[in-house]
């Protein structure tokens, strides 16, 4: 296992946040991997995503599009993430319920800094999955000039009103429990998670994946033994949950402009690197249909539709064999154009 190494910055807080313009001393977890001379690719933690989790396939030696022979991969924990800042781990006065209301702005700007510290002034390319492809379109509008290409993996650039209903499922099935305490629990609310866990594992993956039973392709004899053992399980702080679903809720690249007045389109027009956009043709709250609207807007966009009933799943590496094949062909073409 790399070493995980930290980075701590003060920023002011975006407009967006809880608590908007105030000082805020943020810790960044991250791995460096490869040589730092080679470019640079930054991923960030997707939704509940820890450093060893993210998108390894994409830097493996034998077959990625990303070989540390010839790239140097930053690995980056957003806030809230369990990793780097975040409510499990915050001191007085921001622990617990009481940590900040971040926004994607937030982790951006902490992320630019953290790449100032380690000498890096350009980066090759910024690849995210899910929230880690919501934070890709910020870096996108709010440092245009910093980065070549990026590469958004099931995701979106403003949270949709179906996305953001969808959250309110698990949300409130852990806020209801009877052992979240409003938050303020004293050990991890156990059966709050596991209702959490049972609520999210009907969307991130996709019906006809239930229907072919895929499960079974996963080790598992029954449906309930995977629910049990990939659903029920949770490795995540409650709060810290709570804090990146609010973060995800609240993602919208527009908000970074107020003078685009919501304007979506006018937004994206801010992008100047080169874009990869792969949704999963079967993802459920990131349906390919918002990334075509999107990428009309992208002036060096490129739609790619990742063919896997893996649904959202299939856009972080826990599809096929070959999800994974097409996705690391479609950031090797990236990088080659």
């Amino acid at each position: 296992m790399p070493e995980t190494k930290h980075f701590t910055h003060t920023i002011k807080l975006s407009p967006g946040s809880s608590h908007a313009g105030q000082d805020f001393e943020g810790r960044l977890a991250y791995w460096s991997l490869g040589d730092a001379s080679k470019p640079t690719v930054l991923m960030p933690t997707c939704f509940a995503g820890k450093l060893e989790t993210t998108t390894p396939f994409l830097y493996d030696p034998d077959t990625s599009a990303l070989p540390l022979s010839k790239y140097h991969v930053l690995v980056v924990g957003q806030l809230g993430g369990g990793e780097s800042s975040s409510p499990s781990n915050q001191p007085a006065p921001f622990s617990g319920v009481d940590f900040p209301r971040v926004t994607y702005e937030d982790n951006i700007h902490l992320q630019h800094a953290l790449c100032q510290s380690l000498g890096v002034k350009h980066l090759e390319a910024y690849i995210g999955f899910s929230m880690g492809g919501q934070q890709a379109y910020h870096m996108a509008v709010l440092y245009p000039d910093f980065v070549s290409n990026i590469v958004m993996l099931a995701t979106s650039a403003r949270t949709s009103a179906h996305n953001w209903n969808f959250l309110e499922g698990p949300k409130a099935a852990l806020e209801s429990s009877v052992d979240f305490e409003d938050g303020r629990y004293k050990i991890q609310p156990t059966r709050g998670l596991r209702a959490f866990g049972r609520v999210y594992s009907t969307w991130a993956l996709s019906q006809e994946w239930y229907r072919q039973e895929c499960w079974k392709a996963t080790g598992y004899d029954t449906l309930e033994q995977y629910l049990q053992n990939n659903w029920d399980k949770r490795s995540n702080d409650a709060n810290d949950l709570l804090s990146m679903l609010w973060t995800w809720q609240h993602g919208d690249i527009t908000s970074c402009f107020p003078e685009d007045k919501g304007d979506l389109p006018t937004t994206l027009g801010r992008i100047e690197a080169k874009c990869a956009i792969m949704p999963s043709k079967t993802d459920m709250y990131f349906p390919p249909e918002d990334s075509e609207e999107e990428v009309k807007h992208v002036k060096n966009g490129k739609l790619a539709v990742i063919p896997s009933i893996y649904g959202h799943l299939a856009g972080g590496g826990a599809g096929t064999a070959e999800d994974k094949k097409f996705i690391n062909e479609q950031v090797a073409e990236l990088l080659k154009s």
